[in-house]
């Protein structure tokens, strides 16, 4: 069983920068997909950037050039860079995993996903 345990939330005014990290145990492939996604409440999930074993990544459009996703396999860990953040960036961010698939691309639909994090909030007041 994978288990994802996410760090680095918190509070930060318009324009400012958090990193998140979401570190993995558990893996027994190492055909991988990491991703990052956020919810508001009363709203569905939605993906933010997700990042393959190989590298590739993809990113929604409300956080291109914005967010940065990365991983250090080593680690088994993935990070979401953050910067010039806005009030509506605020959400609640869950790491997700999957593992063992054939990926053609990286995948930001939260169907892929297998495996989740609890969740950190990030909060950005204007």
């Amino acid at each position: 069983q994978v288990h994802l345990v996410e760090s680095g939330g918190g509070s930060v005014q318009s324009g400012g920068s958090l990193r998140l990290s979401c570190s993995a145990s558990g893996f027994y492939s190492s055909t991988r997909l990491m991703g990052w996604f956020r919810q508001e409440p009363g709203k569905e999930r939605e993906g933010v950037a997700s990042i393959l074993n190989d590298d590739s990544t993809a990113y929604a459009d409300s956080v291109k050039g914005r967010f940065l996703i990365s991983q250090d396999k080593a680690k088994n860990t993935a990070y979401l860079e953050m910067n010039n953040l806005k009030p509506e960036d605020t959400a609640i961010y869950y790491c997700a995993a999957d593992q063992g698939d054939y990926y053609r691309f990286p995948s930001l639909k939260a169907s892929t996903f297998d495996h989740w994090g609890q969740g950190t909030q990030v909060t950005v007041s204007s």
